[in-house]
């Protein structure tokens, strides 16, 4: 994914995810392309941005609050989540944002 969202006119919101993987990455590619095509069909998903380097940052987009609780609940969005905790990512930090104002080019 390399392309720049296209979201709507503000306000919505962003979840930003940045990461640090651990040493074991076994499943990693391809649960993580499971997860945006996932993502993808809930409801009040917008897009998302993602970029990887020593630090992996993805940006997701959505609606509102209600829209990023319920992909939070979603049953293999959680399973996912455990298996990064454990498993993929040696330390990450989540932030829920609300998107005011966006510029352009």
């Amino acid at each position: 994914m390399s392309d720049i969202a296209v979201t709507p006119k503000p306000p919505y919101y962003a979840v930003i995810f940045s990461s640090k993987t651990a040493d074991s990455l076994e499943g990693y590619e391809n649960t993580a392309d499971e997860m945006l095509t996932l993502a993808a069909r809930q409801p009040g998903y917008l897009g998302v941005e993602s970029a990887r380097n020593d630090i992996g940052i993805t940006v997701s987009y959505w609606r509102d609050e209600a829209a990023i609780m319920a992909w939070r609940r979603q049953i293999e969005h959680k399973e996912v989540r455990n298996k990064g905790k454990t498993t993929w990512y040696s330390s990450y930090t989540v932030r829920v944002c609300k998107v005011e104002r966006q510029y352009s080019k």
